[in-house]
């Protein structure tokens, strides 16, 4: 049924198909086939190669009555995928060389469990033995018998020779890959040519990439498959290439087979703004950036063009799955959000969207650490910095966090997060681990506390102040890094992308403040980012030694090494005077009393500057989520 805006097909989807020229995979067979024509849901982002949607064909699938089981039958619950719809399995076949009688195909869902090798029980439509009364699974008995495939095919790539069914191993001399497509073989069934070494897994058998392409998306020209083994280097990505390659002759240019359905204009969690494919990067001397390395401007790749001189990636690094979203958006208008996080009054007021019942007024010269004013979003310690206080209120925040961006990009997830409020009881953040209830940003099931969410490249920490300076990046490695801060392992960590330097920062450290308040000293604490030092090193605060080369506390006179989880305690991210809710409420205290309070459930003297206290008791307070969660 067709309109004048679209096409609607309810075989293969529910919703209105819009004619879409693209070279992508298809959600209706699987296979990325190599032609441009098919219908596409913007909605869904569901996309149908033309042959396969305006296939007119009525398959008689053997497993069911019914003769239109293309996709999904639209009165029943019954799948067939293409390929299977296309070439159904006999009803009868006969292997006597596995089995001495004709097995014949069950034309409904029963439960079995499988006489072949397998031996496994499950649902299906199984081939039966009814003289031996046993079943097998269709793909334990079709495969092997050879009788799904051809034993021999003349194929348009190999036109000098037949390609000869195998049913493996791959021969020794063999590189184990398909010459078309260059992923690695199956050993159970593959095509090949011993003559010429020539191997092609099923897929390119049965649907080979086309021969001709023009597809003015990646090329002006027309597109040439040069089925052959050549080294190259693909003008879309800058990458090497070894096979295979789609090439126009006029102008010198060769593609990957992959990269024909590189999008045009997306978002990657890098950068605040689109990015749009390019020929030509252009731009001399540039770096990608998300790996950070140098990229060759001559060409193609990815770039902003609202930022000059000029922001480019890597095509690859720029479609990774941890940096896009998989979302095209050609076509699609840019969404005008405001995302300023506060309107200003004057030059020394401002009307912030947290809390647009005051005014907020600006204090430049902060105060001297008072734990009593806490920025509402950090939830901090207002403490030497300047400040934006509630004329009205004990409502505060710091001027660096009154400018957090109401909705940002961050290199930990593939969507747009919203800085939300502290509307929740508390939350744990995804980067830190630590818990909290002051602002975040968040995106579905994803959530950030400001500290870590406000991060982005290039991060600049003072414990890696070198000169030149050395900016941090997050650079995803299957490599385990170890934290200089805690010397604890991990993946997820900033780190120095310098050859010869190995440093790097969880994102714990990365956030701690460089000075805090603590009842051990007068004055404040800064942060030491470790040192060299003979003998043993106390904590003043938990009494048991400390390592000097992991991050610590330390006092105006340099005599002392508090632990930093000693001087903070576990629910610094939680604002003393409110309340949360686990299951029973709990007030958020400051352990600032003469006399410290027992935990009940270690039974110690609590130690850490904030703590919990179960409301409508006198007693029962908790140091520690290990403490808290270890008593309920």
């Amino acid at each position: 049924m067709e309109d004048s805006e679209g096409v609607l097909m309810p075989l293969v989807h529910e919703h209105l198909m819009m004619p879409w020229n693209d070279v992508r995979k298809g959600d209706c067979c699987g296979l990325l086939e190599a032609i441009s024509d098919g219908y596409y849901c913007k909605s869904c982002d569901y996309f149908v190669h033309k042959k396969c949607g305006d296939s007119s064909d009525i398959f008689d699938y053997p497993s069911h009555s019914h003769r239109n089981s293309t996709l999904k039958l639209g009165s029943c619950d019954f799948n067939v995928d293409l390929y299977c719809a296309k070439y159904p399995p006999p009803k009868v076949i006969d292997i006597s060389e596995r089995h001495p009688h004709k097995l014949t195909i069950i034309e409904r869902s029963i439960e079995f469990q499988c006489g072949a090798r397998c031996r496994k029980t499950g649902y299906g439509f199984p081939y039966k033995c009814y003289k031996c009364n046993l079943a097998f699974h269709i793909d334990c008995v079709w495969h092997t018998s050879e009788l799904k495939h051809p034993l021999e095919v003349n194929h348009s790539y190999h036109p000098w020779h037949p390609l000869k069914l195998h049913t493996g191993p791959l021969p020794d001399y063999s590189d184990g890959t398909c010459r078309l497509c260059g992923k690695k073989i199956d050993d159970k069934l593959f095509y090949h040519c011993s003559s010429c070494n020539f191997t092609l897994d099923l897929r390119c058998v049965i649907n080979p990439p086309q021969q001709f392409l023009l597809n003015l998306k990646v090329h002006d020209h027309q597109l040439t498959l040069l089925p052959r083994l050549r080294s190259f280097t693909c003008n879309a990505c800058g990458l090497s290439g070894d096979r295979s390659p789609y090439i126009c002759v006029q102008c010198d240019f060769m593609i990957h087979q992959d990269c024909l359905d590189l999008p045009r204009l997306i978002n990657i969690n890098r950068h605040d703004h689109r990015v749009s494919r390019t020929s030509v990067l252009g731009v001399v001397s540039s770096v990608c950036g998300v790996c950070r390395k140098k990229v060759d401007w001559t060409c193609g790749g990815f770039s902003c063009q609202r930022c000059p001189p000029g922001y480019v990636v890597h095509s690859k690094c720029a479609t990774r799955k941890d940096v896009w979203n998989g979302k095209e958006l050609e076509g699609v208008p840019e969404e005008i959000q405001d995302i300023e996080p506060y309107v200003v009054i004057d030059e020394n007021t401002i009307q912030h969207f947290s809390h647009k019942e005051h005014y907020l007024i600006l204090h430049v010269n902060g105060v001297l650490c008072d734990d009593n004013k806490r920025c509402s979003a950090c939830t901090h310690p207002i403490c030497l910095q300047s400040f934006y206080g509630c004329v009205d209120c004990d409502f505060f925040l710091h001027q660096n966090c009154a400018g957090f961006l109401r909705m940002k990009w961050h290199v930990l997830h593939n969507e747009r997060l919203t800085l939300l409020t502290n509307e929740a009881d508390y939350f744990w953040c995804d980067a830190c681990r630590r818990i909290s209830n002051g602002f975040r940003y968040q995106h579905g099931d994803k959530t950030f506390d400001v500290r870590c969410g406000s991060i982005s490249e290039p991060f600049v920490h003072p414990s890696h102040s070198i000169y030149p300076p050395h900016p941090l990046y997050y650079t995803p490695s299957n490599v385990v890094f170890f934290c200089n801060g805690c010397n604890k392992k991990g993946y997820d960590v900033l780190r120095c992308i310098e050859d010869y330097c190995r440093f790097a920062l969880c994102f714990s450290c990365a956030t701690l403040p460089p000075v805090v308040k603590h009842r051990v000293d007068d004055h404040p604490l800064s942060l030491c980012y470790g040192e060299k030092a003979s003998g043993k090193l106390w904590c003043d605060i938990c009494e048991k030694e400390t390592d000097p080369k992991t991050w610590f506390y330390t006092c105006k006179d340099h005599r002392a090494s508090l632990h930093t989880n000693c001087v903070l305690g576990e629910f610094s991210g939680l604002l003393p005077r409110s309340t949360i809710k686990v299951k029973e409420l709990y007030e958020v205290v400051l352990n600032n009393s003469i006399s410290r309070p027992f935990c009940r459930s270690c039974e110690l003297h609590c130690i850490f500057p904030i703590i919990l206290k179960r409301l409508g008791t006198s007693d029962e307070y908790f140091c520690s989520t290990e403490c808290f969660w270890k008593k309920r």
